[in-house]
């Protein structure tokens, strides 16, 4: 799956092992207060994200000349593909 970041950029999604999705999913950590959902970790987390679930160039470099929005538009693509897969048809 190719994005189109925000800022112009390209990046193209790996197709993600099972161990790779639960990997990722289980380095998402929520933390809730008076009613709000954050993310803990955040920085830490998109990273890993970025260096697992896209294909190419996932240098330092690369990922230091992302913007916040990039990387939160990259981590959204990746974790609503880790959390959707499976679930298209649920059993009863």
């Amino acid at each position: 799956m190719d994005i189109k970041l925000e800022s112009g950029k390209k990046v193209q999604l790996k197709n993600l092992s099972v161990d790779e999705r639960d990997e990722l999913l289980d380095s998402v950590e929520y933390n809730e207060t008076e009613g709000s959902m954050k993310m803990k970790m955040m920085h830490s987390t998109m990273t890993k994200f970025i260096r697992i679930g896209v294909k190419g160039d996932i240098t330092d470099s690369f990922i230091k000349k992302l913007t916040l929005k990039d990387k939160t538009d990259i981590f959204t693509a990746i974790h609503g593909d880790c959390l959707n897969v499976g679930e298209e048809k649920a059993s009863n």
